[in-house]
């Protein structure tokens, strides 16, 4: 990017926060701000025809936006939540209209929520009732039928299997996506599936219709399509001002209704709490090592317990566990259950030699995965006292304990 590049872009950052901070007072902006970059994925209920979906959702929402004096944007339409996972860590857009896994990852990224269905998602396993399948665990080595990758079913099923500590890969023996929902019914009745997921409002049409089938798991409830718009806009005034209109001109639109957004309500980001954490934490669970509180650490650390930090030396030199042991656990495995472990890179030998001491492993909460695989290699290695610490070092710093630097 060429340095007159900068300049303009850092130009239209000005000009569109000077117009946000006008139009927070109530006054029209004046200055020509850059448009704001609106991505709009139709997600899972306007599967069938995404590009309508789009078209209903961009004429409103244009609509609302010139109401609220916002009167430029540029529209991007997605079909790829995956990719559009990556665009909220790095800011790409200024509103999203996405499903719940793509707004939550907005959210934890400096997004704020405006409107949305808080129980609009829900996913449910369902078989064939005569196949007897009544548990998760029930369906351990059959044929999973789904919708596409990024579908916020697959993203909930998923996750839940993580938090179970399991994945698809190594819970069923086969996992087939399909672009359909329906198309799902059909796998079941034919015998190529033994179990699918699908919305609960399918599975629901389904019974209604009479078909002869089961619910195995539901997720939790998590939200429907929402809209969330950087923070730093927000922050202006412009979030007050767009939200009420939104409200005004999206609800009881039949054709906002069809384009998957129903029941909308102001939402707030504990709404996407559940989602987030199952998409991006640790499993609750870890077979071979207990799970202990910042209250437990203390106890077993004034006992003689070592404490593993698994973070970078920076981290630990700018705030840790007094006592700790640095053992950075470099990371370059993806972040699921069934990592590749040869991918990363760990210090065994700077661990206890005695495998029957207690070992704390410990990194940046629930959602940094250093010392769930830290854990796991000792596991795997042999200790018989591993405590796994999840809520790491952000956990003992909330509870007031002592906290040591090397800075």
């Amino acid at each position: 990017m060429t340095p007159k590049r900068l300049t303009s872009r850092r130009s239209h950052g000005a000009l569109r926060q000077l117009a946000g901070a006008l139009l927070g007072l109530g006054v029209v902006a004046t200055v020509a701000a850059a448009p704001l970059n609106v991505l709009v994925n139709p997600g899972d209920q306007g599967e069938q025809s995404r590009q309508a979906s789009y078209l209903t959702l961009r004429a409103v929402l244009a609509d609302a936006l010139r109401e609220a004096k916002i009167p430029e944007a540029n529209w991007i339409i997605s079909t790829d939540a995956t990719a559009d996972l990556a665009t909220t860590r790095s800011q790409m857009h200024d509103i999203y209209v996405a499903p719940a896994h793509v707004v939550s990852s907005a959210v934890r990224h400096g997004y704020v929520p405006l409107v949305g269905n808080p129980k609009g998602a829900q996913a449910v396993l369902v078989a064939m009732k005569d196949r007897g399948l009544k548990t998760l665990a029930d369906t351990a080595g059959k044929r999973l039928g789904l919708p596409l990758q990024d579908s916020v079913v697959t993203y909930l099923v998923r996750g839940e299997l993580n938090a179970a500590n399991s994945s698809l890969r190594s819970h069923y023996a086969r996992v087939l996506n399909l672009r359909y929902q329906d198309a799902l019914l059909v796998c079941l009745q034919v015998r190529e599936c033994d179990v699918v997921g699908v919305e609960k409002a399918v599975f629901e049409r389904w019974v209604a219709a009479g078909e002869p089938v089961a619910s195995v798991m539901e997720s939790r409830p998590a939200p429907g399509l929402s809209i969330a718009m950087r923070q730093s806009i927000a922050a202006s005034g412009a979030a007050r001002t767009l939200q009420p209109v939104l409200l005004r001109t999206l609800t009881g639109s039949p054709a906002v209704v069809r384009s998957g957004m129903d029941q909308l309500a102001p939402i707030e980001p504990r709404e996407y709490e559940y989602v987030s954490t199952l998409g991006y934490f640790t499993p609750r669970q870890l077979p071979g090592a207990k799970v202990i509180d910042a209250a437990a650490v203390a106890q077993l650390m004034a006992a003689g317990a070592v404490y593993i930090d698994t973070r970078t030396e920076a981290e630990f030199k700018a705030g840790h566990v007094p006592q700790a042991r640095l053992v950075p656990y470099v990371e370059k495995s993806a972040k699921e259950t069934d990592y590749d472990s040869k991918l990363d890179a760990f210090d065994l030998a700077k661990l206890p030699q005695d495998k029957s001491a207690p070992v704390i492993f410990a990194c940046n909460g629930a959602e940094c995965w250093k010392s769930y695989k830290a854990s796991h290699a000792a596991v795997k290695a042999g200790y018989r006292q591993v405590h796994w610490f999840r809520g790491g070092f952000p956990e003992w710093r909330n509870a007031a304990r002592q906290v040591a630097s090397a800075q």
